[in-house]
């Protein structure tokens, strides 16, 4: 509900649409002009556009006229005209802020605007998308718009080339998904020539879903890692010890824990809090298991660290809700999106923990070579914009951390769904049951229903119910990823009964009625074309091959056949109401329940939404009322008497805040921890840089020298300010160690005396200074200069790498100094920062070591060598080649027995 200041002033997005208006009558104006323009006219007005940028002009004064040039473009070249709300979302876009667009209102095609106006200042534009397959077709379909005015469109997928990668990055435009912008930032700073880096300056990105970019994705950090040296093997005894526990599971609100309190359980799950903790119980049972006398010791860490792990894997971790096994490997799945989640891996030694409780081959654990969140990586860009059709309710967060404001965009026609309000049983099973019967209504008048549930384990449970009713209906979750376009494409037809995990970013539109061009391609499937051709039948590059010219030509011939039929089958799908939407349950985020209902009501259909809610949910469980819970049971209400209340659904609005305001937190949390080690990157990549660019290096090594000198003299020379009281012995072993050839530096007692600071200073500097002229002249100008760049670009990648690791670890453990009531980001903070300093110094000794030791000859340039080299990059999307293994049943396969029962519940219970 609106408040009464909104109702009078108007909202913030009101306001600020207020301001845009004047500046899309310009845009107006000026079509008829345009419209009369030639295409070698309107191809003319991008150098026009530039001379103009260059002779003073700034994008916001030519705005109107590139807006109009592009909206007349992609008339001519796509046959599709910008409305006016569509100029509106570009022009918030250009702005550097986030446009709310509603699901189906033309998000790519607004991009279009923004990206050919600030592709003119020839700084690059990236648009960010969350798949390969948007990228793709995004860049193709699009980029004939770019084309036909003149400037260069490139992609970024996975599996390129570098040199493929560079040229990408040097077009005016470069679309490419989240993870491999992010990763190539990483690889850049991990090369050891110049000429090997791929990525330009970070200028403008519009990023595309940009809640499930910058907020879902953004809770864990892009990780290059290379190949780690620990055994797999405790976690596999771990996880034996862990079968041999009992746990005790906390799930009401109310339930409390007392640090005093004995438990005959071993181990405690805290579903609400998300961990896992040890009994007194459990701790003795540990210490047996292991032989060890106390499992506190500083030595035990490790197996403490392994049975905390395995523990978590049994108690919190769920197959078929949190991963999937498959052919070998468990794959986590996004509960965003329920996709799977190839590539990614559980940190700290978790996903080794779930291998081993699964049976399949635990993995090494890896080395962390390089590593930046989604939030520092983004923010290094100059300008930074996003669209998506649910940002409103995050707006808080994209403020805090990205400073981006949200501006909520008008439909292009009035939005037409009915959101009916939210519907409370008592528990799953009364729930579960209204569900049911809504969709067989549904179905028994020909209406489309989109059924949403937030676990694989639900959306199977809701078909099992839908079979013995005699429903026909499509399953679309993790397990049936490969599908997923397929479900999707045709979820609108007249009667389809559709149940999908999580439909946040499917990235396909459906449409009342049917998709011809899914129809199509089937057609085509069945008269033998191969998938190859299909694929490019629909594609948008410019071709000359025959094959897919023809494949073309059968596409759009079947495509307005199908038309026919989908458009005849609209009417009555309109007529039955449009696509109903069920939820099955509230989500934590009321962004993604958002992202849900808005598949209904597409550019104006008719459609509905519900959502059936029990008290046994998860969400209702741990963050819901626990008064409200104590007055339905005092109503004594029957399971399947539906319960309506305001009450009700401010404790659930409530219930998803206090979600949301948490995961923020935690979120924030990690911003604030990845912040120490971004302005540790930042110095460490401008260094990297410095050597890369080929600078002299000479004077920082001077300045290295110097650096060491002075704090030998402040370690050596602190107590006395006289020599005779220095520890001059040390001093000369220490100096001899690091760069000080032996008996430089051999003094009479009474020329010791004579010394001053000042002139030790001065002394050991002009030894150093020796050191240098005589390394130069011994294998020349050209060679030291490339000796120094090789030293150092060694010894600061080998000790990033170890700092990287130690970080890592003090983050684990900075957790505890809160029980101090000390603020553990503050001292993280506090120590982070002294162990970088050690971490300058150690490279300064060490690359003045290496380079004053190294013995090169003029005849054998020194080659620079990569310390490590990457094996696997986290949050990938990509899937690894499956694993076979054809001796091992799995555990969720049939039973070989032909019980018809999953193997783990016949003869592999005991397993």
């Amino acid at each position: 509900m609106k408040s009464i200041v909104e109702k009078i002033i108007g909202t913030y997005s009101d306001r600020e649409l207020k301001r845009i208006y004047p500046i899309v009558d310009q845009i107006d104006a000026l079509e008829p002009s345009i419209q009369k323009l030639t295409d070698a006219e309107l191809k003319a007005k991008t150098p026009e556009f530039k001379e103009r940028l260059a002779n003073g002009e700034t994008l916001d004064d030519i705005l109107p006229e590139a807006f109009a040039v592009v909206r007349e473009a992609s008339r001519r070249v796509l046959g599709m005209r910008h409305f006016r709300v569509q100029l509106i979302g570009g022009i918030v876009l250009h702005q550097g802020r986030i446009s709310e667009m509603k699901t189906g209102e033309g998000k790519t095609l607004v991009a279009t605007l923004p990206v050919y106006l600030n592709a003119l200042a020839g700084k690059g534009v990236h648009v960010v998308t969350v798949n390969d397959y948007l990228a793709r077709r995004d860049s193709e379909w699009m980029g004939k718009v770019y084309s036909f005015l003149g400037l260069t469109v490139g992609l970024i997928v996975h599996d390129m080339e570098n040199d493929a990668r560079r040229a990408a990055y040097n077009c005016d435009i470069t679309y490419g998904t989240n993870n491999e912008l992010g990763f190539d930032y990483l690889r850049d700073n991990m090369v050891i020539y110049k000429q090997d880096m791929v990525q330009r300056e970070l200028h403008y990105a519009i990023v595309d879903e940009v809640d499930s970019i910058l907020i879902d994705e953004a809770r864990t950090p892009l990780i290059i890692s290379g190949q780690g040296d620990k055994s797999t093997d405790m976690y596999k005894r771990a996880n034996s010890f862990a079968l041999t526990l009992k746990a005790r599971v906390i799930k009401q609100m109310d339930d409390k824990v007392d640090n005093d309190e004995m438990f005959d359980e071993d181990y405690i799950v805290d579903e609400k809090a998300h961990t896992t903790v040890l009994t007194a119980n459990g701790v003795k049972k540990a210490e047996k298991y292991f032989g060890i006398e106390n499992l506190s010791d500083p030595e035990n860490m490790t197996i403490s660290h392994h049975i905390n792990q395995a523990i978590r894997a049994h108690g919190l971790m769920k197959n078929e809700k949190d991963y999937v096994v498959k052919d070998g490997e468990v794959i986590i799945v996004d509960e965003f999106t329920g996709r799977l989640m190839y590539g990614r891996r559980y940190s700290d030694g978790l996903h080794q923990a779930i291998e081993a409780k699964e049976g399949v081959k635990v993995e090494r654990e890896s080395k962390t070579l390089a590593t930046i969140t989604f939030q520092n990586y983004f923010r290094m860009y100059t300008k930074l914009a996003g669209m998506t059709g649910t940002a409103q309710t995050e707006e808080d967060e994209f403020n805090t951390i990205y400073k981006l404001d949200v501006i909520v965009i008008p439909t292009n026609k009035p939005l037409a769904r009915k959101d009916l309000p939210d519907v409370v049983y008592k528990n799953e099973k009364g729930k579960l049951d209204a569900v049911i019967e809504d969709i067989v209504e549904c179905h028994k008048k020909g209406q489309p229903v989109l059924i949403g549930t937030i676990s694989i384990e639900k959306s199977e449970l809701l078909s099992t119910m839908l079979k013995r009713r005699g429903i026909p209906h499509q399953v679309l979750n993790a397990k049936y990823h490969e599908k997923e376009a397929e479900i999707i494409a045709q979820a609108g037809k007249l009667g389809a009964v559709t149940i999908a995990t999580n439909m946040a970013g499917r990235g396909t539109d459906i449409v009342l009625g049917g998709n011809a061009e899914f129809m199509a391609k089937q057609e085509m499937r069945k008269m033998g074309y191969p998938e190859e051709l299909i694929s490019a039948s629909t594609s948008y590059n410019d071709t000359d091959d025959e094959l897919i010219l023809e494949a073309r030509e059968r596409f759009r011939t079947l495509n307005e056949k199908y038309k026919e039929i989908t458009n005849a089958e609209r009417e009555k799908v309109y007529a039955a109401g449009g696509l109903h939407i069920i939820g099955t349950e509230r989500h934590e985020s009321r962004r993604i329940d958002n992202q849900l209902r808005g598949r209904a009501g597409r550019q104006g259909d008719p459609g509905s939404s519900r959502f059936y809610i029990s008290l046994q949910d998860d969400l209702m469980r741990l963050f819901g009322s626990e008064r409200l819970t104590k007055i339905v049971e005092t109503l004594g209400l029957e399971e399947d008497q539906p319960i309506e209340h305001n009450m009700l659904t401010n404790a659930i609005e409530g219930a998803q805040k206090k979600v949301e305001g948490r995961n923020f937190d935690i979120r924030k949390r990690v911003l604030q921890y990845d912040d120490v080690m971004n302005t540790q990157r930042g110095v460490i990549y401008e260094q990297r840089k410095t050597v890369l660019n080929g600078d002299n290096l000479r004077d920082s090594f001077i300045k290295m020298f110097e650096s060491i000198i002075d704090n030998v003299i402040a370690t050596y020379c602190a107590e006395s300010e006289y020599a005779d009281m220095w520890d001059w012995e040390a001093m000369i072993a220490y100096l001899e160690s690091v760069f000080l050839p032996q008996g430089a530096l051999t003094l009479s007692n009474e020329e010791r005396s004579s010394f001053d600071k000042i002139d030790l200073k001065e002394k050991l500097m002009e030894i150093v200074e020796k050191i240098y002229e005589f390394k130069e002249a011994d294998i020349g100008v050209e060679l030291m200069r490339e000796l120094e760049r090789v030293v150092l670009l060694r010894v600061v990648d080998q000790k990033w790498m170890d700092h990287i690791d130690a970080m890592d670890q003090l983050k684990n453990g900075i957790g505890l100094r809160a029980y101090g009531q000390r603020d553990p980001v503050v001292e993280y903070k506090f120590e982070g920062y002294q162990m970088f300093e050690e971490m300058i110094k150690s490279i300064q000794e060490d690359a003045i070591k290496l380079l004053v030791r190294s013995r090169i000859d003029r005849e054998h340039a020194p080659q620079r060598e990569k310390v490590a080299e990457p094996v696997n990059a986290s949050h990938g999307d990509e899937p690894k080649k499956p694993v076979t293994n054809n001796n091992k049943v799995g555990r969720n396969d049939l039973c070989p027995c032909g019980s018809g029962k999953k193997y783990k519940k016949c003869c592999g219970i005991n397993e």
